[in-house]
């Protein structure tokens, strides 16, 4: 498992964009969006390639396709305002879901939900959610991602 520290100028500037008290829904979205694709540019720099051949309009000609799955995971329903942005960068991702809540006794996170991919014992997979507290539900649901 790999965390990324992310200090981009880019991101940054967005994120102060969405915590502002006057940003609406729609731009606190398009935001949110635009910072899921600025995120998983970094994330996924080294993702490996494999080699293809293509033919071009010219000529065939060697290309490079993404050589694994790539599975996203949002936690339901923050995590789903993530999803866009990045399939608009890896078009080819699917889409696995995991959904929490806090338990207000316990504050322990607690599953309700979890629909897998087919392939996601073969993938990349990414868990996404916005929110980030204490960690407890990016804990949990990185550990149902396992399962």
């Amino acid at each position: 498992m790999s965390v990324f520290e992310l200090k981009h100028p880019l991101i940054i500037d967005k994120l102060t964009r969405m915590r502002r008290k006057e940003t609406t829904s729609k731009d606190f979205r398009e935001n949110l969006n635009e910072i899921a694709g600025l995120m998983v540019y970094e994330v996924f720099r080294d993702l490996p390639l494999s080699e293809q051949t293509i033919q071009t309009p010219l000529v065939e000609t060697t290309g490079y396709v993404i050589k694994t799955p790539v599975v996203l995971v949002p936690i339901i329903r923050a995590g789903l305002g993530m999803v866009e942005g990045i399939q608009q960068l890896v078009p080819t991702s699917r889409v696995a879901h995991i959904g929490l809540y806090r338990d207000e006794v316990t504050k322990q996170p607690v599953q309700y939900y979890a629909k897998p991919t087919p392939d996601v014992n073969r993938s990349y997979v990414l868990v996404v959610d916005p929110m980030l507290a204490t960690g407890g539900s990016a804990n949990k649901a990185l550990m149902i991602a396992k399962e």
